[in-house]
């Protein structure tokens, strides 16, 4: 029976990002797992199915080799015999030219070519300040990276030649060794594996077909992000050697801690301290959001601690939903450096207070909470 498509059995395009496939897979396998589906006799098949696209699908070279030949790409069952699929005929040498020079440069690697490979991911980590990661912004990073040289686009070879196909491997950039009844494939010891020979190198990269250098780029940066979310630059990354493509850049954002505000998902927190005045017979105070100042109205008889919620003042999320609150917790702050007239008040109001416990219910609480504790 012929393998279904690895993207129809995830249910995404062939253009899927690795978040919208792991998504798919989680989502496959939950649904047929064989614990919650004891009754289903093909439960196990699907899921031994989903498990198999995702091993290939989430492996960037299996990935490009299955795009590039299907399943014949990814299964050594499909390819290399006669009559087999896939490959049909073809010698193994010409399979792993062709399969492998495809998963590391994206197509160069056939017979005759000069093979290619695909430039390494980069990543870039970018520290924002909290308004910025909650309003969004743009800004310009500079990355060390390889680029491909102007002078030769991409060959390595000197301005009016071109590398010639390798005698040895026949552009295969691997050969053949012969061990008694067993046949071993090896790098070629006369291109180093590249499948041409470069007589007149480029001047300017040397023949490596890329130069270093630093490469300003300018990263929109969208309203709602936060530590640990990435934002790709598709093909921002190294050069490829030998004109392959370009890897992507990856940057990592993490977001600085702010004096006032600490961030938990769509909400903002911050403390908000209170005189004892306030606290006890209640006003108004204004605090900061990012949007600007508000009042928040302190109810009389407010307790230390207690949690005030300004409704749609936190982050609009990234990814959508409802923005979030702002949540202010006030503080009531102890005064300090009293004078000595001050401190006469206080011992004042402090004896009109005792001994009845409507002025202090929460004290008086845990006084006879004690007193139970030690008789009991």
């Amino acid at each position: 029976m012929s393998k279904r498509d690895y993207y129809e059995v995830l249910g995404v395009s062939r253009n899927a990002s690795d978040a919208e496939l792991k998504k798919a897979y989680r989502r496959a396998a939950q649904k047929h797992h064989p614990d919650r589906n004891q009754d289903s006799s093909d439960s196990e098949e699907k899921f031994k199915e989903a498990k198999e696209a995702w091993e290939v699908l989430s492996d960037p070279q299996k990935r490009a080799a299955y795009d590039q030949f299907g399943h014949a790409g990814v299964d050594p069952g499909m390819g290399g015999r006669p009559g087999g699929g896939g490959f049909g005929g073809a010698n193994f040498s010409d399979i792993f030219g062709d399969v492998f020079g495809d998963i590391f440069g994206g197509g160069g690697g056939g017979r005759g070519g000069q093979r290619v490979y695909r430039g390494a991911d980069l990543r870039y980590n970018l520290e924002l300040s909290l308004e910025d990661a909650v309003r969004g912004t743009t800004v310009k990073i500079r990355v060390p990276t390889y680029t491909t040289c102007k002078t030769c686009s991409g060959s390595g070879a000197k301005k009016g030649t071109k590398p010639t196909t390798c005698t040895t491997c026949g552009g295969h950039g691997q050969v053949r060794m012969q061990q008694g009844f067993f046949s071993v494939q090896q790098t070629c010891p006369h291109c180093k594996g590249s499948g041409s020979i470069i007589s007149e190198p480029c001047g300017d990269c040397n023949g490596q077909g890329r130069i270093k250098e630093q490469k300003t780029l300018s990263v929109k940066v969208p309203a709602g992000v936060d530590s640990g979310d990435r934002i790709r630059l598709a093909n921002e990354g190294e050069a490829g050697e030998n004109g392959g493509p370009s890897g992507d850049l990856y940057v990592q954002i993490q977001v600085r801690e702010h004096p006032i505000f600490k961030r938990d998902d769509a909400n903002l927190y911050c403390e908000v301290p209170i005189s004892f005045a306030t606290a006890a017979l209640g006003g108004e105070m204004e605090v900061p959001t990012l949007d600007g100042r508000v009042v928040l109205k302190v109810p009389a008889e407010t307790q230390s601690g207690k949690l005030f919620r300004m409704r749609g003042k936190g982050v609009r999320p990234v990814r959508g939903g409802a923005t979030g609150d702002l949540m202010c917790r006030v503080v009531v702050e102890t005064p300090v450096k009293l004078s000595s007239k001050q401190k006469e008040l206080l011992r004042q109001l402090d004896d009109s207070l005792k001994g009845n416990g409507k002025h202090n219910p929460q004290h008086h609480s845990w006084l006879d909470g004690v007193k139970k504790f030690f008789t009991e």
